[in-house]
């Protein structure tokens, strides 16, 4: 089955819709006196967002640190890059670039 427990979502960050600001359980909220390790389903109704001040109901579940991105029925198509964390993913593309970089100045030794 791949339907998720509450044990697994409580680690889950959370970004707000209106301003990007992203409440990590891990950090908590140091603004509003929320101790590290909550989870945001732990988090009274009355907390708001400390950027710009919009309710919880305005939070989507972004998933994890280092989680992949995308929808997770997509991760199994493509050459398995769909699986790479966004670090990852970062790595390949600025890689090949600096590689095919080095490639097209090594025309200058050529004679």
């Amino acid at each position: 089955m791949t339907a998720e427990t509450p044990d697994d979502t409580l680690l889950d960050r959370f970004e707000c819709r209106a301003c990007g600001y992203v409440y990590e359980p891990a950090k908590g909220d140091s603004t509003r006196a929320i101790a590290a390790g909550t989870a945001f389903a732990d988090l009274p109704m009355t907390w708001r967002c400390p950027v710009c001040g919009a309710p919880k109901k305005q939070f989507s579940n972004i998933g994890p640190v280092g989680s992949p991105s995308g929808f997770k029925e997509n991760l199994n198509y493509g050459f398995g890059v769909n699986t790479l964390t966004p670090g990852q993913k970062n790595l390949l593309i600025f890689g090949g670039l600096a590689i095919a970089f080095l490639f097209l100045l090594s025309f200058y030794n050529v004679r």
